[in-house]
């Protein structure tokens, strides 16, 4: 019988912390970009590397991180983490140049992608004891991912505004440390025998940074440029060697059987398009706000906030609902073109638009077909896994959402810029190149919704509205 510890409650808060952070560092920036963007110096189209470092880092180590939570014992891991998270704001908080300040998300990155995995390995060692216990700690834990979102939002604004933007860095240090003062709490997991996959975690991030660096590239250098097609061409060949080591190696990072689960490959096709539409959305709403209509760093954020809210309620309090009356399938494909609808709206935005017109009715349905589309794609890549392969199911969906999110930045970004978004003061360019990248976002999303509709399985929930709720949630949804 499992040991129960007297303090895992205490050691709940110390999880739910650490995941409300982790979310909390990619919302957080959001209206801090343009203050970065001045004072560091960056490009338009170069400023997306201040999201898609933290991304590309995040979403290519998670598997390993899982892995070596496994292994080397999940309290020791997550303690790494907090100490790589908390060196990596440090730099990004003291960055003077636009490559220190992508160095340093890039090592938040590396720190999340420890996080995350360990934390759920705490605490499903924490409540294995007991499937109630268990079902209100997810519950909890996951409410953190959404809180975190929102907070972010409305943090950022504030440091911006009233201090200025290293304060959504600097907010990571008094935090980290306090975090791993209260790691005495949480319990001593026995790490196991057995070897990582060191060259196949390399592999797959190296591809992926390499892929979004030839796509942001290719708008200065030319699609056809021999660096654009020779970074893409080594962007496959990374992926390929990746897969190849997968089917090769002992004690792979993602056993490639595990595709041969039904619904699995289409649902995380539905993930990878979810974060291809809605993470470009976020990020060119927010520079849309402040760099045409002006507004300063804690008005862009309040506006968000609408948005934010809605997510954070709609999740918990009636996808669930929904999910388990309707199942995946309607859920996920009605979710992407309620998505693509929103998009469409926003893609008529103007230079003399405002808030009440231009933004929030159309963000508001946006933020209801992500809503809709999340958690049902996220059950829908568990449910089918075998009991030992859950953990790596999750990990799997996560990380296609993470490649979806920096792919579709990396794509939507290169073609805001050729259609003017690069041209800063110029109103009616930046607002042509942004809608844009919504118009192409809003494609994005209704082929996900279609494919859905075409590809998936239509099969009634099995979990109870309360446990399709409890979704472990590592991801990152952008606000």
């Amino acid at each position: 019988m499992p040991t129960v510890s007297p303090r895992r409650w205490w050691a709940l808060v110390v999880l739910a912390a650490a995941q409300f952070m982790v979310i909390m560092d990619t919302s957080i920036i959001g209206v801090a970009l343009p203050e970065m963007q001045r004072d560091l110096g960056f490009s338009q189209g170069d400023l997306q590397w201040v999201f898609n470092a933290y991304v590309i880092a995040f979403g290519g180590l998670l598997l390993l991180g899982g892995r070596l939570s496994d292994l080397l014992g999940a309290r020791r891991v997550f303690i790494t983490g907090w100490t790589v998270l908390t060196g990596g704001s440090v730099v990004a908080a003291a960055a003077q140049t636009a490559w220190v300040e992508v160095a340093g998300r890039a090592v938040q990155g590396v720190g999340g992608a420890l996080i995350a995995p360990a934390a759920m390995t705490l605490l499903m060692t924490l409540f294995a004891h007991d499937p109630k216990e268990l079902g209100r700690a997810m519950a909890l834990y996951g409410a953190a991912a959404p809180a975190g979102g929102t907070a972010g939002v409305f943090l950022g604004g504030v440091f911006t505004e009233w201090l200025s933007w290293p304060w959504v860095f600097i907010i990571y240090v008094p935090i980290g440390l306090a975090t791993l003062a209260a790691a005495r709490l949480l319990p001593s997991v026995a790490p196991r025998r057995g070897a990582v996959d060191l060259l196949g975690a390399v592999a797959v991030t190296a591809g992926l940074a390499l892929a979004v660096f030839a796509v942001v590239r290719a708008p200065e250098t030319g699609w056809g440029s021999p660096q654009t097609v020779l970074g893409l061409l080594g962007a496959a060949a990374l992926l390929s060697v990746f897969l190849v080591l997968q089917r090769t190696v002992r004690e792979p990072l993602m056993p490639l059987g595990i595709w041969r689960v039904p619904g699995l490959g289409a649902a995380n096709l539905a993930m990878t398009l979810l974060g291809a539409a809605w993470i470009p959305m976020w990020y060119f709403l927010n520079l849309y706000l402040q760099q045409v209509l002006g507004y300063g760093a804690f008005a862009s954020g309040a506006a968000l906030l609408p948005m934010t809210v809605l997510l954070m309620v709609f999740m918990n309090a009636v996808t669930a609902r929904l999910l388990a009356r309707f199942g995946a399938k309607p859920l996920i494909a009605g979710g992407l073109l309620v998505l693509a609808l929103g998009l469409v709206w926003l893609s008529a935005v103007e230079p003399t638009g405002s808030f009440a017109v231009d933004v929030l009715p159309a963000s508001l349905v946006a933020a209801l077909g992500m809503s809709l589309a999340y958690i049902p794609a996220m059950m829908a890549a568990m449910s089918g896994a075998p009991a030992g392969q859950a953990g790596l199911a999750s990990g799997i969906v996560n990380t296609a959402y993470q490649v979806g999110s920096a792919l579709g930045l990396a794509a939507l970004t290169a073609l805001a810029t050729s259609r003017g978004a690069g041209a800063l003061g110029d109103l009616p360019a930046l607002t042509d190149g942004f809608g844009a990248a919504f118009l192409a976002a809003a494609g994005v999303a209704a082929v996900g919704g279609i494919l859905a509709l075409t590809t998936m399985r239509a099969q009634r929930a099995v979990a109870a509205p309360q446990e399709a709720a409890e979704v472990p949630e590592t991801e990152q949804t952008g606000v």
